[in-house]
């Protein structure tokens, strides 16, 4: 079979995702399920919509794109603010679009007219991570605005954090947000049917007993398809967290030294990092490397220790074992593992089902 390879787990996937379904259910939360890590794949967006996910949500249009011509009609939701560029096919192709800029809903509304659509506007509040987000002082009057224009729905208020900061959810920003909400419906009315709390950060926060407020959804990605969550990347109990792993192929395996020698210099991917001194050991080299994926966030199989990686090659010490030239190894992936080795155009897409796979 094709190596690199991506072996995506249907049936670990529909666990995953029912089974946070269920313990968010009981808290009242929604889950939102975010398709951009398999590149909006149908047969998971199937999967996830068979297991109870009240809607799917995606960062990249073409993704979205990719769900509607597979005649996918659930609700869809745009998760990163639109380009003004594409206002026309967001209106066309998405319920909702997450959005901060005034002008860009303006535009929404426009589109939405010439369709003769109703387009679903949320709107991302800033917290702390300094990502996207309309400061708390300023949300009153962009809500205003927003529900002045036409053929725009104000669906809700969300808000991000964890992501580039690492600002995790806790009591206070989440209290925050459910008091942003009760003081928006104060002031307009009952016109927020959505807040959302975050993404797969949030989960520690809810399953600590915190009082969850106005949070009725979440946006999960990483929780459903990796099985952990991302403040600790740590597994999350009662989730497969080898849904999706990733395969390469041994090109290489010879007994070398594991020091080098010469002149030591920049490596293509930076400064160079000594390798310890161990003597002799049984190096293999496997056919994966930047170009696929993102070496780093790689788990080696028990008894196998990565030692560094180039664009085409990862290096690995197979301790007393020399691999057979041919032979294949599975890795497990963290986040940024996985994104770069679905949106590689060299790394295969195997997706299991009960009955056949179905190869990308």
């Amino acid at each position: 079979m094709t190596t690199p390879r991506l072996e995506i787990d249907l049936a670990k996937i529909h666990h995953n995702a029912r089974f946070l379904v269920k313990l968010l259910g009981r808290n009242g939360i929604t889950v939102s399920a975010v398709t951009k890590a398999v590149l909006g794949l149908p047969s998971v967006a199937r999967e996830l919509l068979r297991a109870g996910v009240s809607g799917l949500a995606d960062s990249r249009l073409e993704n979205i794109q990719t769900m509607r011509h597979a005649k996918i009609t659930a609700p869809i939701t745009l998760i990163r603010s639109p380009m003004i560029s594409q206002s026309v096919q967001v209106v066309k192709d998405t319920d909702i679009s997450l959005n901060t800029e005034l002008d860009v809903i303006s535009e929404l509304s426009k589109a939405a007219q010439a369709l003769g659509r109703t387009h679903g506007v949320l709107l991302m509040v800033e917290l702390g991570d300094l990502r996207e987000g309309i400061m708390p002082a300023d949300l009153e009057n962009v809500v205003r605005r927003t529900l002045s224009f036409p053929n725009i729905t104000l669906k809700g208020i969300g808000t991000n954090l964890a992501c580039r900061c690492g600002v995790a959810p806790d009591e206070a920003n989440m209290a925050e947000l459910s008091e942003l909400a009760n003081a928006i419906d104060a002031t307009f009315g009952s016109v927020l049917s959505i807040v959302s709390g975050g993404n797969s950060s949030n989960l520690n926060w809810i399953l600590g007993g915190s009082d969850t407020g106005r949070i009725n959804n979440l946006r999960l990605g990483e929780a459903i398809l990796l099985g952990c969550e991302p403040l600790h990347r740590q597994p999350f109990e009662g989730l497969h967290t080898d849904a999706i792993t990733l395969v390469a192929e041994v090109i290489e395996s010879k007994i070398k030294p594991s020091q080098p020698w010469g002149n030591i210099e920049e490596t293509a991917f930076g400064a160079a990092i000594p390798p310890h001194n161990s003597g002799s050991i049984s190096q293999t080299i496997l056919a994966v490397g930047h170009m696929d994926t993102d070496p780093e966030g790689l788990t080696p199989p028990t008894g196998i220790r990565i030692l560094g990686s180039s664009s085409d090659h990862l290096i690995v010490d197979s301790r007393r074992d020399r691999l057979p030239i041919g032979a294949e190894l599975t890795f497990q992936l963290n986040y940024s593992a996985l994104i770069r080795a679905t949106a590689s155009p060299f790394v295969t897409k195997n997706v299991f089902s009960e009955k056949k796979v179905l190869v990308h």
